[in-house]
């Protein structure tokens, strides 16, 4: 498990589609790609249980070539439950899940 705080940036491939990430630092993301060593889900994803605020849901974190760190997508819900926006920094839980 790993808690952070992490400014909430929009992947600007997509943009049109507001996908709305997080980056994990770069010690947490070097220990799961140790742990997820093996076959990976599809875009090298790894399965994990996230809370942001109040809200908890599971989804999976991607690496991120450019940056060499895993990148989460934070739903628009949970951007929208939390008060969040493309810009704020928001305090993250993640927990590796079916390593």
């Amino acid at each position: 498990m790993v808690d952070f705080e992490a400014e909430l940036w929009i992947w600007d491939a997509r943009r049109d589609d507001s996908w709305t990430f997080v980056s994990l630092p770069a010690e947490a993301s070097q220990e799961i790609r140790e742990l997820a060593d093996g076959p990976r889900r599809g875009f090298g994803s790894v399965r994990v249980r996230v809370t942001v605020g109040g809200s908890a849901w599971a989804t999976s974190i991607f690496p991120d070539r450019k940056s060499g760190c895993y990148v989460l997508p934070v739903k628009r819900s949970v951007r929208r439950a939390e008060g969040l926006e493309a810009g704020d920094i928001a305090a993250v839980r993640v927990e590796t899940v079916d390593l």
